[in-house]
C-alpha cells in the first residue's frame, strides 16, 4: 500500500515528501522506507516525544536510530505534536531550549509542533470546555489531548490574536507574555533563539547534509556529538541537569556559534569545558 502511494505521488511533477505517522520500534520504523528506498520518505521519529528526558538515554536512542537506517535512508527528529504534552510542560521552560538545541542540531529533518517555538505549555482546560474524545470517554485520567491542542498565541490582543470571538479552546494564561509579536522583538526569547537555530542550519552544512558521530564525554547527563561536511567541523553539547558539569574533551579551543544562554566569550577551552544548568552549546572546532 505504501509503495502504492509512492508511486502515484511520484507520478505528479514537482518535489514531494511521503510522511509516514508512524509510532513503532527501529526494526519496524525502517521497513517503511521501502526495500529501494521506494516507500515513505520520511517515517516518523517519535522516539524522543515517549523517551524519559535523559542524556544517557537519548544518546543510546540517537546512536540506535542512526545505526538501524537503511543506506541513503534520510533520518528524522520530533520533539512534539498534538498528542503529547507540550515540550516546555515535558522538560520544564529552561529544558525547552536545551531540546530545541537538540532538535535543531540532530541529522536529519526536524518537526517542529506549533507554538512550541514560543515556549508555549499545555493548559488547563475546564470540564465544559473539554474537545478530545478521550477525554470525554474516560474523564480524569489524564488522556486528554486539549491541553497541548490550545489556539496559538499571536499577539496580546483578545483570544491571543488567533481570532476575534471566543476560540474552541481558552489561550493560556500567560499569553499576554508569550506570543509572537512580544518575542519576536525580545532577543533573548525563545522564538528569537529558535530563529537563530534556524539561521544557523542554513548556514552550516555540517548541520544541513553533515555526518553525525556521538562524542564520549564520561558524564551520564551530558550528551555532545560532531557534526561534520566537509571541513565544517561543528561540536554540539548539551546539559541536560540542572547542576554544574565539568567536561574534559579532546582538543584545545574552539568557537562559540550559538549557546542556550547568551552571555559566553566566543572561545572555549574544550579540556575544561565548564555547562552551566540546563545549558547547550554550539561550536565550531579548527
Amino acid at each position: 500500500i505504501i509503495a502504492r502511494m509512492r508511486q502515484l505521488l511520484d507520478s505528479y511533477p514537482g518535489d514531494r515528501v511521503l510522511i509516514g505517522e508512524v509510532y513503532l520500534p527501529n526494526d519496524e520504523l525502517m521497513v517503511y522506507y521501502g526495500p529501494n528506498l521506494d516507500e515513505a520518505h520520511l517515517p516518523f521519529n517519535f522516539q524522543l516525544i515517549n523517551m524519559a528526558w535523559q542524556a544517557d538515554l537519548i544518546w543510546a536512542a540517537v546512536d540506535a536510530y542512526e545505526a538501524a537506517l537503511p543506506a541513503g535512508g534520510w533520518p528524522n527528529w520530533v520533539l512534539g505534536n498534538h498528542d503529547r504534552h507540550r515540550v516546555a510542560s515535558r522538560v520544564g521552560p529552561t529544558q525547552a531550549r536545551v531540546a530545541a538545541l537538540l532538535l535543531l542540531t540532530l541529522r536529519g529533518t526536524p518537526t517542529l509542533y506549533y507554538g512550541d517555538e514560543l515556549g508555549m505549555t499545555d493548559v488547563p482546560i475546564p470540564p465544559q470546555w473539554v474537545q478530545d474524545p478521550w477525554e470525554r470517554s474516560v474523564p480524569g485520567l489524564g488522556l486528554g489531548r486539549d491541553p497541548e491542542r490550545t489556539p496559538m498565541q499571536w499577539d496580546a490582543s483578545p483570544y491571543a490574536g488567533f481570532s476575534t470571538v471566543p476560540p474552541w479552546l481558552p489561550v493560556a494564561a500567560d499569553y499576554a507574555a508569550v506570543n509572537v509579536a512580544a518575542e519576536e522583538t525580545d532577543p533573548h526569547s525563545m522564538l528569537s533563539f529558535h530563529r537563530a537555530l534556524l539561521a544557523l542550519r542554513r548556514a552550516q552544512p555540517a548541520l544541513e547534509i553533515g555526518s553525525y558521530s556521538s562524542v564520549p564525554t564520561g558524564d551520564p547527563a551530558v550528551f555532545a556529538y560532531r557534526r561534520v561536511a566537509g571541513a565544517d567541523r561543528l561540536l554540539i553539547v548539551l546539559n541536560l541537569s540542572a547542576d554544574l558539569r565539568r567536561l574534559a574533551l579532546i582538543g584545545t579551543q574552539a568557537t562559540l556559534l550559538l549557546s542556550t544562554h547568551a552571555d559566553r566569550s566566543a572561545s572555549v577551552a574544550l579540556a575544561a569545558l565548564d555547562l552551566r544548568p540546563h545549558e547547550g552549546l554550539v561550536l565550531q572546532e579548527p
